[in-house]
């Protein structure tokens, strides 16, 4: 039997089975039952009901809680996403699962005909899949998911395979994304940014004719309450873009939003460091990557950053300038290893001040504005506070040395995310839960919170914190 074999051979038991400690109520037990459930065999859904099919920056974190219960489950995991990746590099945000009928989600598979409308971008023809994208957490999780268990990812060749398509997916964000010029990704879709709802996208969508609702049908009212999901205006508008986006063959460059959005490209950035580190582990010495993210980390200051708000903000590409509406996004910097002193002392200060309350008002930080006009602590995105977002928070705090403040909100995720049974979100002020529950990054990352934090993001081949 070669080592491969072997490897994959001696956790076969735990793969199929999850083996989590004996308190059969335990945190980690419970959590990792969420992710079982809502285990398809290739991949894990967000909520087998409200969202039925994979997703990408979901699968993301997944993954990074996934290799703590099986390594070989979190490969897997981005593996079958990356799998679904276009020709031109892009990482689809949904990757569409032939068995569930197509009136259980909106838009389905039909709506995007990636197959067809996606030709000429190399969608690919063997499985549907959406034709925007999401958050790019793919290779800090795919660095994170090699480091949990090196010798089976070395023996199954994990890195070797999934670092072309990570670097592919990397230059298509920084080339055909480049929208506004100054080397940042745009996003196209306020359903790429991953914070849908957010009031920071009000007034670019204000340039979107929305679609006629009886041009759609919105399966999400049939899972969670209309007051806590978008209206059916903003509905509307997103309908209107992906549909303009579809019909012009998902061409890049040409639509009426065009968002550069401070959490996507310090994400993007973050994962720059992690194919550093892919990259050193495969023989190359990773300078390229080092120095692309420091560049990037520069040009994020240079468009974003806000003195007078304490916080990065989003740049409308389109109308030109920043949009004035605090959203979490623009505390997720925080997470970048070479982000300025004086900068991330801002972002603290900002995030735990009475705009966001972390730790004082707010238990988990509030995915919008506590003093803003739009604020709502129910509707998707326009307050409620969300367990990834806290996660990402939760690291940059480490990162910069917040020790005792990362320490307070990690316990409050995990009092939260256990009470509320693994919910979508959270109201940010009781913790009631909002949306759906038993959630898979909810789950996924409630394991990682439940494990030491000794393996922060490298950062020039050392580790912060």
């Amino acid at each position: 039997m070669d080592r491969t074999a072997q490897l994959t051979a001696l956790r076969a038991d735990r793969d199929i089975a999850y083996d989590p400690p004996p308190e059969a109520d335990s945190p980690h037990a419970r959590a990792a039952r969420v992710l079982e459930e809502n285990w398809t065999g290739t991949s894990t859904v967000p909520s087998p009901g409200l969202y039925p099919h994979q997703w990408s920056w979901d699968s993301a974190f997944i993954a990074i809680g996934l290799r703590h219960v099986s390594p070989l489950r979190a490969q897997t995991e981005l593996e079958t996403l990356l799998g679904a990746q276009w020709g031109d590099g892009r990482v689809p945000h949904i990757v569409f699962n032939p068995s569930v009928p197509l009136d259980a989600y909106f838009p389905s598979p039909d709506f995007w005909r990636s197959s067809t409308a996606g030709r000429a971008a190399g969608a690919p023809r063997t499985v549907q899949t959406s034709g925007i994208v999401q958050p790019p957490v793919h290779a800090l999780a795919a660095w994170l998911v090699h480091r949990a268990d090196p010798g089976l990812s070395r023996a199954r060749g994990f890195l070797t395979r999934v670092y072309p398509r990570l670097a592919a997916w990397h230059r298509y964000l920084l080339h055909r994304r480049d929208l506004g010029g100054a080397g940042l990704a745009s996003v196209v879709h306020p359903w790429e940014q991953g914070m849908d709802n957010s009031p920071c996208w009000d007034a670019p969508l204000r340039r979107v004719p929305p679609a006629p609702t009886r041009s759609f049908r919105r399966a999400d009212l049939d899972h969670g309450a209309a007051e806590d999901r978008p209206t059916d205006l903003d509905y509307g508008r997103y309908v209107r873009l992906a549909t303009d986006y579809r019909d012009g063959g998902y061409a890049d460059g040409t639509g009426l939003f065009a968002v550069e959005d401070p959490a996507f490209n310090a994400l993007l950035i973050a994962s720059e460091h992690a194919l550093a580190g892919i990259a050193r582990e495969l023989g190359a010495t990773g300078t390229a990557r080092h120095a692309r993210a420091e560049r990037l980390t520069a040009a994020l200051i240079d468009r974003m950053w806000d003195p007078a708000s304490g916080m990065f903000l989003c740049h409308d590409v389109r109308a030109g300038g920043l949009i004035p509406e605090r959203g979490v996004s623009g505390l997720i910097p925080l997470l970048l290893p070479t982000l300025p002193r004086n900068i991330a002392a801002t972002l603290v200060g900002t995030a735990h001040g009475p705009h966001f309350g972390l730790g004082r008002t707010t238990r988990l930080a509030p995915s919008y504005d506590l003093l803003g006009e739009a604020f709502d602590p129910h509707r998707y995105w326009r307050g409620p506070a969300w367990f990834n977002t806290g996660w990402l928070l939760e690291r940059g705090l480490r990162t910069h040395g917040e020790r005792d403040r990362a320490e307070a909100l990690r316990e409050a995720m995990l009092d939260l995310a256990v009470a509320s049974d693994f919910a979508e979100y959270v109201d940010p002020y009781t913790g009631k839960a909002c949306g759906t529950t038993r959630f898979s990054w909810t789950a996924a990352l409630t394991l990682d919170l439940l494990h030491d934090f000794e393996e922060l993001m490298d950062s020039k081949g050392g580790n912060r914190g």
